[in-house]
C-alpha cells in the first residue's frame, strides 16, 4: 500500500484557517491549534448571536414606539391591545419608524386608536 503524504493539504489547511484568524490578539492569530479553537467559538457566538440580534432590534423598537407613547399619556401595553382591538396590523417595526420619522402620521395612528 502506498503512503500518503499529507504536507500540501497540512499547510492550506493551516494557512486557511491562520488567514480566518488574522486580527486576533496573541497566539490566537499566529499559533494554528489557538486560531482554530478561536473560530470554532467566534462561530457559535455569530450563530447564536443572529438570533439575538432579532430580539435586540425588536425591543429598541419597543422602546422607541413607548417614548413616543409617552409624549401622548398613553401607555404601550393600552395603545398596543387598542391597535389589536381596531384590527390595525402595523407591526412594531414600521410604528417605531413612524414616531421617529413621521410623527404626524404617528399622531393620527393614536388618534384613531384612542
Amino acid at each position: 500500500m502506498s503512503r500518503v503524504k499529507k504536507g500540501v493539504n497540512a499547510l492550506k489547511t493551516r494557512r486557511n484557517v491562520l488567514r480566518a484568524a488574522k486580527g486576533y490578539r496573541y497566539r490566537r492569530s499566529t499559533n494554528e491549534a489557538a486560531a482554530y479553537e478561536a473560530l470554532v467559538h467566534a462561530g457559535a457566538y455569530a450563530f447564536a448571536h443572529r438570533r439575538d440580534k432579532k430580539g435586540d432590534r425588536r425591543s429598541l423598537a419597543i422602546t422607541k414606539v413607548n417614548a413616543a407613547l409617552d409624549a401622548k399619556g398613553i401607555s404601550y401595553s393600552k395603545f398596543m391591545g387598542a391597535m389589536k382591538k381596531k384590527g390595525i396590523l402595523i407591526d412594531r417595526k414600521i410604528l417605531a419608524e413612524l414616531a421617529q420619522h413621521e410623527p404626524a402620521t404617528f399622531d393620527r395612528l393614536v388618534a384613531e386608536v384612542q
